[in-house]
Order: structure tokens, then sequence, then C-alpha cells
């Protein structure tokens, strides 16, 4: 038992981290403790990098947007909010839309994203993003036949003209289980802090788990390419993902001061693997 003189007989950070290591079999919050402590030596030299990355991109005038679509429930706000949490907010911005406005239903389907797309010098992270067309859409009965066929052809296009002009696009998937998704509703409901989450669309998601699949298959074999390829994430375990998506960014830039806080930035191949039709995704 971890008693008051037990704490005070601790001389240093180190004592304390032995002392759960050796007891972490009689309490499992010993157990916690020392897994969220790992997570988080991992994750502060990962933003530290992050910070980093982003002087760069304001120094070079560089425009990225990163994409970030999944599942409901696959982790992907989880981990906008570990990229961002200590950039300066004057050269990034996360992207969330609402549904299309009356006239913004009327316009080019691109439209509403080309605004969102990243200045000189800017970080954009898109929490869902033009790809709603390519899958959820579809799926919930959101956009008809003709408008997916139409989406599906153009965007090919509508991105490579992005990538021409200078802006880099990175598109992840977030890939979760549908053991692990239904795992996350439930947990989700029971908790009165986050039962917002929870949506209608959420509601369909087990149930219309395969079609999502079709139409998340169909999305990667029309959309992938060499210039903006699709990133699979295994995202069952989130801090894993989260730690493993950071450096997967970060190893595409060769910007200034790289690797001063964190020196081996090269992603778990095992959770972060560029799309081929035979890749091993969890939400199959």
């Amino acid at each position: 038992m971890l008693t008051k003189d037990t704490l005070e007989s601790f001389k240093k950070k180190s004592d304390f981290i032995k002392y759960l290591n050796d007891n972490q079999a009689e309490n499992l919050l010993f157990k916690s403790a020392l897994d969220k402590y790992a997570y988080y030596q991992e994750l502060l030299p990962l933003q530290a990098e992050l910070v980093e990355l982003q002087r760069w991109v304001q120094k070079k005038n560089k425009r990225i947007a990163i994409l970030f679509e999944g599942r409901d429930a696959s982790g992907k706000g989880g981990t906008i909010k570990r990229f961002t949490e200590h950039l300066n907010p004057r050269a990034m911005r996360i992207v969330a839309l609402n549904k299309p406005s009356d006239i913004e239903r009327n316009q080019w389907y691109f439209n509403r994203y080309i605004k969102e797309l990243p200045n000189s010098g800017e970080i954009v992270f898109f929490d869902r993003s033009w790809y709603n067309r390519a899958v959820v859409e579809p799926v919930m009965g959101f956009c008809d036949k003709k408008q997916y066929d139409r989406f599906i052809i153009q965007v090919p296009e509508f991105e490579n003209m992005i990538y021409e002009s200078g802006t880099t696009i990175i598109k992840f998937w977030f890939s979760v289980s549908k053991e692990e998704q239904r795992r996350r509703f439930e947990k989700r409901l029971n908790n009165p802090l986050k039962k917002w989450k929870f949506s209608p669309v959420d509601e369909k998601g087990q149930e219309l788990w395969d079609v999502f699949t079709n139409y998340k298959n169909k999305m990667f074999s029309r959309t992938h390419n060499s210039f903006n390829p699709w990133v699979v994430i295994k995202s069952n375990d989130k801090k894993r993902a989260r730690l493993e998506s950071i450096k997967y960014v970060l190893s595409l830039f060769d910007y200034d001061n790289k690797g001063n806080n964190y020196k081996s930035i090269l992603p778990d191949p095992n959770i972060v693997q560029r799309y081929y039709r035979n890749t091993i995704q969890l939400d199959k």
C-alpha cells in the first residue's frame, strides 16, 4: 500500500517509478499510472517536434492540409487534439464543418472546402473532409448515386490541382475494429460528459458496418495515388495511434532542428501503413 511515509521516502522521480514497477502486480492503478507516464514521456517530445515543424512551415511559407477520416469513434478527434494542443493557434486551424446550408447544397460540392484550405505558412487539420461524400453520405442516404459518381470522378483531379499548387495533403484513415467501436460507443453512452458525441449516424455505424466497408474500399481504390496516398492507422490502441500518426507527419518533412527533441522519428509499420490492396485493416 502506498502510504504517506512511503511517498516521503522517495528522493527523486526515478525512486517513485521503481516503486510502481516493483509493486504493479498488487495494484492495477500502478500499472495504469506507469502506462500513462510512458505515453507522455513519448508524446511530449513529439509535440515539441511539431512546434519545430510549424515554425519551419511559417518560415518557408509551406501549406499543409491533414485529413482525418475513419469510422465513428476511431480516434480522429483525440489525435487532432494531441497534434494541435501546443501549436501556435495563429498558424494552424481545425476544420470540422457542419452539414451544408441550403446555399452550399446548390454549389459545387468542393466549394465550401476550398475556402478552408491552408494559407501560406499554415497547417490545417480537417476533422472529416470532402471524403464525407465517399463513405458517410452514400451509406446514410445523404447524397444520391449521381452526386456520388460525380464526386468519385472529380476528387482525384481536385486533389491533383491542390498538389500542383504547392499544398501538401496528408490523408489518414483511422481503422478500428467493430468490437472496439462498440465498446467505445458503450463507454460514451455511460459517460455524461461524452454522451453528446453519440449521434444518429453513430447509432447506425454498427448496423451498417458492411456497407461502410464496401464504400471505404471503393474510396481507396479510386482515390489512392502516388502524390496523395491514403495512410491507414490501426487505432484500436488510441494512444499508439496518436503517437505513430504524429511520427508519420514529422517523417515527411526536412524541417529545421529535426530530431533535437525526439531522435528516431520513424513510424511503426505495424501501426502505420500506406494503403495497398492487401493492407490488413481492422475495420474490414
